[in-house]
């Protein structure tokens, strides 16, 4: 009998088998809901939601995202794309989502690859052992418990997308200086460049945090090629790239934020300082190292606002021991450089990729998205020694090595999977949410929230009883916002049902005690909604008392301002106030249209031209694209012809 050879296997099967089981993990959690930011940013940002594909519309939709001053267009527009094709329904965005994570998946595979034989120096390495390492690797990242929210966290696109351009960039400019080590200096040198420089640009389209890319260059050349060229000698292209994509950048910005974040207005939202903001994040930064190697579902609790800030090294105690792990961790990094390479890089990207978020911009503490490209950098280090070959005298050490790798393997799947079965429903996710963090005001306040809309606002709904709970335990949390008391006065308000004097009292109470933040002011805006939609009729005097709480701080925000004209116009009646809140809101920010829009219209309600057409103006200013013809002629349309 004739036997036939079978074709060799193709040396990426490890992620093919990777990406096979990471989309039967998360198929589970497509069939969920929005959450949290998804609303300000795609469910109630109509920017996002254009009726067609027009160019004013798309750059409607890519100037429309709340959540930065830089925009995010491409993430914007990836909504947009989205909306057009499928609507509102989270199923085709999560889908999307997964797709972003499954091609980072490849290029954390490739960029693995070429780690590895960069890391073998001058010895040839073994092609097939480098595509399974490199599989592994692929395969821990993409099921990682800790980036499931870059998956199923619908708003999280922004991060994951910033991230693939970031591995393209990374693994572009690694090709272009094995490129010129081989000798092809010229067309290596133009791969790094437009590498670092394309991938840093169209990065920070999708989110800010594709800045780091430079730096994640730095990092892999200073391990790996030590800034030399193929003659051992010092590579002046190579270092003048860094100087010009690093280094000026670093300096600029430095410049441009330091003597805002030394201002003490500049945190008075938030309860942490500058200093108590740096001795927390060496606590959280370390924390993320064990919620990514061996997490538990108590540290993917998604909601950690009830972390307790560091006051002093000592303040809790971890603070200090926290700090010096990081220290320790970078001189390994320092340590280890020519003899384990991987384990040096990989240290060294997971420090580097914090150095954004977890330092000195007052950011909110802890997120664990902010994992998703540092999570790499950890099993670049851990992967390939847990993986690496017996040696000859200590076998059963490498067994035990090998066991626990696939013990984490398998731990990490099953988390995720869990984790997803819980995010495809979003009644269990509130439910598992809530009981992973007990003490967070925002977990306890998202699963009365979901009772309320599972109640349907009938009064006799079982799910109306079981909203209190959640809603009062959350408002008597520390530090919580307003979020809690306005559920629980909307919803009785929309069914008629009687308001505790307790819960404005409180509402009250937190807004006059300390400045209000984004959750404060969405709470607020909420209710101002209700009312004007005639289904909240509220008591005036408490929500004047509100209004006036918070903006009893000093420099109220214009969102604020815009929410308290809006009440006093549509409600109150009186048009004075509301005017001059509409002024208040668009001098805060003269670059949002929505303020400027709002001011013309009150304006040409109030028979004040001449300030309409100062408002039509400016707009005409902040046309980009035609985004704003719509309003601008229809506000021009308004303008007596007398004048």
């Amino acid at each position: 009998m004739r036997h036939t050879k079978l074709p060799p296997m193709p040396r990426a099967w490890p992620l093919y088998l990777a990406m096979l089981v990471t989309a039967c993990v998360y198929w589970p959690g497509l069939s969920g809901g929005w959450l949290f930011d998804d609303y300000p940013n795609i469910v109630d940002n109509h920017g996002v939601q254009p009726d067609h594909a027009s160019v004013a519309m798309l750059t409607r939709a890519a100037l429309s995202s709340p959540s930065s001053q830089f925009k995010r267009p491409l993430s914007s527009l990836t909504f947009a794309a989205n909306y057009l094709a499928a609507g509102l329904d989270p199923f085709w965005m999560k889908a999307t989502n997964l797709l972003i994570h499954l091609l980072n998946g490849a290029l954390v595979f490739a960029l693995s690859r070429r780690l590895l034989r960069c890391a073998s120096r001058d010895a040839p390495g073994d092609p097939a052992r480098e595509a399974v390492l490199a599989g592994l690797i692929a395969a821990a990242w993409l099921l990682l418990p800790v980036n499931l929210t870059g998956v199923l966290y619908v708003v999280q696109r922004m991060e994951s997308l910033a991230n693939l351009f970031v591995l393209m960039g990374l693994l572009g400019y690694v090709a272009g200086r094995q490129r010129m080590l081989e000798g092809r200096t010229t067309s290596g040198l133009w791969l790094c460049c437009a590498s670092v420089i394309a991938g840093t640009a169209i990065g920070l389209t999708a989110k800010e945090t594709a800045a780091m890319l430079p730096l994640y260059a730095a990092l892999a050349e200073w391990v790996l090629f030590d800034f030399r060229d193929r003659q051992r000698r010092r590579s002046l292209p190579v270092l003048g790239l860094f100087v010009v994509t690093l280094l000026l950048p670093l300096v600029l910005g430095l410049a441009w934020l330091l003597p805002g974040l030394l201002q003490p207005a500049t945190w008075a939202t938030r309860d942490f300082t500058l200093r108590t903001r740096l001795l927390s994040e060496a606590r959280i930064v370390s924390d993320y190292i064990g919620w990514t190697l061996a997490p538990t579902p108590g540290d993917l609790s998604f909601y950690h606002d009830d972390f307790h800030v560091s006051q002093g090294w000592l303040q809790p105690w971890t603070t200090l021991p926290s700090a010096l792990l990081l220290v320790s961790l970078g001189w390994m990094a320092v340590r280890l450089r020519r003899r384990y390479p991987l384990a040096s890089l990989g240290i060294a990207l997971f420090l580097g990729c914090h150095l954004l978020t977890g330092t000195i911009l007052p950011l909110e503490l802890i997120y664990e998205h902010r994992n998703y490209f540092a999570s790499f950098g950890l099993l670049l280090a851990v992967i390939p020694a847990l993986a690496a070959m017996p040696a000859p005298a200590r076998p059963a050490f490498a067994l035990t090595r090998r066991t626990l790798l696939g013990a984490l393997l398998a731990w990490w799947a099953l988390l995720t999977a869990m984790t997803a079965q819980a995010w495809g429903n979003p009644l269990s996710l509130a439910v598992e949410l809530a009981d992973r963090a007990p003490h967070s005001p925002r977990a306890q306040y998202e699963l009365g929230r979901t009772y309320i809309i599972y109640s349907r606002y009938d009064p006799e709904s079982r799910f109306t009883r079981l909203a209190y709970a959640p809603l009062e335990r959350a408002m008597k949390l520390p530090d919580s916002s307003i979020l809690p008391e306005q559920a629980l006065i909307f919803m009785n308000s929309r069914m008629h049902l009687p308001i505790k004097d307790a819960w404005w009292d409180s509402l009250i109470g937190k807004l006059r005690a300390r400045k209000p933040g984004v959750q404060d002011e969405s709470s607020l805006a909420a209710l101002t909604q209700c009312a004007r939609d005639g289904h909240c009729p509220l008591p005036t005097e408490k929500m004047v008392a509100a209004f006036q709480a918070a903006i009893s701080h000093a420099a109220p925000s214009p969102r604020l301002l815009s929410s308290y004209g809006d009440y006093a116009w549509n409600i109150l009646k009186d048009h004075e106030l509301a005017f001059r809140m509409a002024k208040a809101a668009s001098a805060a920010d003269p670059r949002e249209p929505a303020y400027r829009i709002t001011l013309a219209r009150e304006a040409l309600a109030l028979d004040q031209v001449s300030e309409a057409r100062i408002q039509i103006r400016e707009l005409e200013k902040l046309d980009v694209a035609g985004s704003l013809d719509a309003d601008i002629h229809e506000l021009t349309a308004e303008l007596p012809a007398s004048h």
